[in-house]
């Protein structure tokens, strides 16, 4: 599901206090909380943390991208466009911008964009991000969207990754949060009623059925 402005929503995803800065392969930024604790079946701690794009994540964020392009998947929801941006530094200056109610895109809302980093090796596992509200375009497309890495799935990553985005949306003051998702995508819609997400209304997109899902914060 896609427009000329990508919405980033949570269809087709999921298939399967402070800032720092992120550089020289170390987290050194954070947002939201500690995270919590994932393990996986080797038993490593694989907690992932919230980070806001930096130009030191450049290249992981690239190699992000090239491995949902190299599974054939070429939308990545709640990115913003880095999947339609060739040039990093532009989609940076664009989400950083757009996070700034001064400089934010007059045809566009408030929105917060995160990578959600693994604790134990610094690894992009995936993307989201959040819109603090929604205009008449983005009514149907809710306050959120976001992606896993392909080879990072079924491991209760996005799970978290929305956890985590309640928690920034409830620092930003947002009472709740709308997100839309395709019937049929049941991993998606497991995330979200993971994360108190309850049904509030159903509408159509080019012929197929979706869903609007209310979490409050």
């Amino acid at each position: 599901m896609r427009q000329a402005r990508e919405p980033a929503h949570a269809f087709g995803e999921c298939r399967e206090g402070s800032n720092r800065l992120f550089t020289e392969g170390k987290i050194l930024a954070v947002i939201g909380g500690q995270g919590e604790e994932i393990m996986n079946h080797t038993g490593k701690n694989n907690s992932l943390i919230l980070v806001r794009p930096t130009i030191q994540m450049k290249e992981q964020a690239l190699d992000y991208r090239e491995e949902h392009f190299k599974c054939g998947e070429m939308v990545i929801n709640g990115s913003e466009l880095l999947d339609k941006t060739e040039d990093y530094e532009e989609w940076l200056d664009a989400v950083s911008r757009n996070a700034n109610p001064e400089s934010v895109n007059e045809n566009w809302v408030v929105t917060d964009t995160f990578f959600a980093v693994r604790r134990n090796d610094n690894r992009i596992i995936g993307i989201i991000d959040l819109r603090h509200t929604l205009n008449d375009f983005l009514k149907n497309f809710g306050n959120c969207g976001y992606s896993v890495r392909p080879s990072e799935r079924k491991k209760g990553y996005a799970t978290e990754m929305l956890r985590q985005l309640l928690e920034a949306a409830s620092e930003a003051g947002m009472s709740e949060l709308h997100i839309s998702v395709e019937r049929t995508n049941l991993p998606s819609v497991k995330v979200i009623k993971n994360n108190g997400g309850v049904y509030e209304r159903s509408f159509t997109y080019e012929n197929e059925p979706a869903d609007i899902y209310k979490i409050i914060v």
